[in-house]
């Protein structure tokens, strides 16, 4: 069975200026502190690493440690307690204000299966690859997937791997709209794929992607079988989407709550001043999303692919531009900062990755 997803969209890029209101509703304003009715309780418990250049994809290993993708230079470190080593390049990376060496995922058989899978922008395209990760070194790298529309801008960029073991990447329309409809291109969805680059079974039609319509996908989280997403919007609305397999979810057509016949609504969304999402991890009942241009970390509650109460934001214009979060083994929450990707006011020890810890009551 194909798992189910959930999507967000944020702006054109996340410097874009907010578009004209519509009568559909915002989210919550910002706070910090916990929840309403004592959902989630967040606080930065340490500093895991500083000085990482542009980091954008983040991926543990069985040992706890994490592999570190840097957007520009092209480079995957290891984080390892405090420690910050390189252990390897990726080849035809080519880095652009949105492009360059993007997601990470880490092979769900590893160390039998001693792979990771990354996703960058080349001199044409975007690709997924697999490249062998052995003794702390990256060799032997393939391309499994080439074709996704690149440009400057609007390249996608995250990797998932799902419950089923397949691996789950979001794209974006390279900067062209029509092709998030085209159903022979690869902009604008949510693929599923094999680890050697083939549609994964049951994907509809037999396709390589199980879902449409989107503009510029920047995170995937699962809870279970049930996947979310965020995406960048364009001028008006970011999006928070529960995707299911084979749904369209109105890029160009629609942005935000548009109610279009045959195109599914986000479950919420945002002004783009507020989020401009990126990466997204899900824990405790809640998506937790990153965001640039909003400088803050939305947790949004969630069961069974519905909204069940109103997003909360944390770390307000605390730490910066706020790019990925994964959850680690020991049930924190590992985020990372985007302040020296350009769009950014860069602080003392930036790029860093910070520990979150999260509670209950």
């Amino acid at each position: 069975m194909v798992a189910a997803a959930l999507v967000m969209a944020a702006g054109c890029s996340d410097g874009t200026p907010s578009g004209a209101g519509t009568s559909v509703p915002t989210s919550a304003p910002a706070s910090t502190g916990s929840l309403p009715g004592g959902g989630v309780r967040l606080a930065v418990a340490s500093t895991v690493a500083t000085g990482i250049e542009v980091p954008w994809g983040l991926a543990f290993l069985p040992d706890s440690s994490a592999l570190v993708t840097e957007r520009d230079s092209g480079k995957v470190k290891r984080v390892a307690g405090s420690e910050v080593s390189e252990v390897g390049s990726v080849e035809g990376v080519k880095s652009s204000s949105e492009g360059g060496l993007l997601g990470v995922a880490v092979d769900p058989g590893y160390p039998e299966k001693p792979y990771i899978y990354v996703y960058y922008s080349g001199d044409d395209d975007n690709r997924i690859a697999r490249i062998t990760y052995r003794d702390g070194k990256l060799s032997e790298q393939q391309v499994i997937l080439e074709g996704i529309p690149a440009a400057a801008i609007h390249n996608g960029g995250r990797l998932r791997f799902g419950s089923d073991g397949y691996l789950y990447a979001g794209t974006g329309d390279g900067s062209d709209r029509p092709t998030s409809q085209d159903d022979g291109s690869l902009g604008g969805k949510i693929l599923r794929i094999t680890t050697d680059g083939k549609p994964a079974p049951g994907n509809p039609d037999g396709r390589v992607w199980i879902s449409k319509g989107h503009r510029n996908v920047q995170g995937l989280a699962f809870d279970g079988e049930q996947l979310y997403a965020a995406e960048f919007g364009q001028n008006t609305w970011d999006e928070l989407n529960a995707i299911t397999a084979g749904t369209n979810y109105g890029w160009p057509a629609a942005e935000g709550v548009s109610g279009l016949d045959g195109m599914a609504d986000p479950i919420a969304q945002w002004r783009t001043a507020d989020a401009s999402p990126s990466g997204i991890a899900f824990t405790e009942g809640h998506v937790f999303m990153a965001s640039l241009r909003g400088q803050r970390l939305w947790a949004v509650p969630v069961a069974n692919g519905k909204r069940t109460g109103e997003p909360q934001a944390f770390f307000t214009n605390e730490y910066g531009r706020l790019r990925t979060v994964e959850v680690a083994p020991d049930g924190s929450l590992w985020l990372t900062t985007s302040n020296t990707d350009g769009r950014g006011d860069t602080r003392d020890g930036d790029d860093r990755i910070l520990r979150v810890t999260v509670s209950t009551s």
